[in-house]
């Protein structure tokens, strides 16, 4: 039954006798609805973390015992990592984020595993977007976009016919999950298309690590990336799963970290924190799932009932993220400025996704799904540290602005 109490944290605010601008500043009331760009880190995290940021300093490829405990740390985090993914621990690289990720499993299907034909959406994250375009753009790769459904789902009878056309060995690069709309990608059915027409599958799994299970065993897939930061772990850190039966290059050239594949001195503390984020979010999915989809639900039960006109992007009660709800609102002379509006009374949010939010470029995945010039759209995206109570000063302060 949901509930407007989030699940309990450690956390404790401080209270020391801090002066006055001090301790105005941690008071102030901050509602942060853009969990999709960035999470707070959990305080268990930061406590698994803190051994490895002090006493435990060892660089892992040095042979005394510093050295060995810091490797013994790296190589335990990669076995959590695998048995929660249910991979196996050599298929797991830890890299610096999704977007290293995404770039490394591209380039390598294109120079290392003869994929000379790139199957994508419009709709990727620029870390793919970006990537293969520069593929085409450099000739090394045909590039070819599925079509969409109107509910901005990727048409996969399309994504087949694309397949069966080709006369090169393809590489199809679909997320799991978009970061602005929410939508899931059935990565089950687009796997056996690859199976069926020999291609190498890579998919952003970026807001889905962390959020949903993985049998990655079961699952016909080639490649996929994760971010600690997404699911309250440290940010700079990411992984990079590449199925056992798949052999390419190293990514990275100058040293034998990350089993020859990625050089240089490993991120200790961050991995460590990665693969604890990653159990703690594994462990407590079933609350937390269920109580963050209580919240998105909520707030759209509310903007229907208060704001006139409002609509939502995506599928969002069919095959969607839980965290994340974008809406878009009646552009007015008020709503034009929403996003500044917004910030100004504290409350967080983003108009699209936070890699591209600093320019006023407006949303690509947008533009392809609804490129409606009257309305102006707002991602909210949740965790279980927001409360019912936020959601509804948020909604009165929509009604204000709209």
């Amino acid at each position: 039954m949901f509930t407007t109490t989030p699940p309990t944290s450690n956390l404790q605010l401080p209270t020391s006798n801090h002066s006055p601008e001090i301790h105005y500043f941690c008071r102030m009331e901050r509602i942060y609805l853009d969990n999709a760009a960035t999470t707070p880190l959990a305080p268990a995290v930061l406590e698994a973390m803190m051994p490895y940021l002090t006493a435990q300093f060892g660089n892992p490829s040095s042979i005394y015992s510093y050295g060995r405990e810091s490797r013994l740390a790296i190589e335990n985090a990669r076995k959590s990592v695998a048995k929660i993914l249910h991979a196996h621990p050599a298929e797991i690289f830890f890299t610096s984020g999704g977007t290293e990720s995404s770039n490394t499993a591209i380039s390598a299907a294109v120079r290392d595993l003869g994929c000379r034909h790139i199957i994508s959406s419009p709709i990727e994250h620029h870390a793919t977007l970006h990537t293969v375009e520069h593929m085409y753009h450099s000739g090394e790769a045909a590039l070819s976009y599925v079509k969409l459904l109107p509910n901005g789902h990727i048409d996969l009878e399309d994504l087949e016919k694309l397949l069966a056309a080709s006369e090169e060995k393809c590489l199809v690069t679909l997320m799991h999950a978009n970061n602005e709309i929410g939508n899931m990608l059935d990565i089950h059915a687009v796997g056996e298309l690859c199976k069926l027409y020999g291609a190498i599958f890579h998919s952003d799994t970026v807001q889905t690590v962390g959020h949903f299970p993985f049998d990655l065993r079961n699952t016909p897939v080639h490649f996929i990336t994760g971010a600690g930061h997404k699911f309250h772990g440290p940010k700079g850190v990411g992984m990079l799963y590449i199925n056992e039966n798949v052999k390419i290059k190293p990514f990275v050239h100058g040293g034998s970290q990350e089993r020859n594949m990625r050089a240089g001195t490993e991120n200790l503390y961050g991995i460590v924190g990665f693969a604890k984020a990653l159990e703690l979010a594994t462990e407590h999915y079933e609350q937390d799932s269920s109580y963050i989809r209580g919240l998105k639900m909520y707030m759209m039960d509310q903007l229907k009932k208060q704001i006139k006109g409002v609509a939502f992007n995506g599928d969002p009660l069919g095959s969607c993220l839980y965290t994340v709800l974008s809406v878009s609102f009646p552009k007015t002379e008020k709503s034009e400025m929403i996003l500044f509006n917004l910030d100004i009374n504290n409350i967080c949010a983003s108009g699209g996704s936070a890699c591209t939010s600093g320019a006023d470029q407006g949303s690509h995945v947008i533009r392809a799904i609804n490129h409606n010039p009257n309305q102006v759209t707002v991602r909210f995206s949740f965790s279980k540290n927001n409360t019912q109570a936020e959601i509804d000063q948020v909604v009165e302060k929509l009604k204000d602005m709209i």
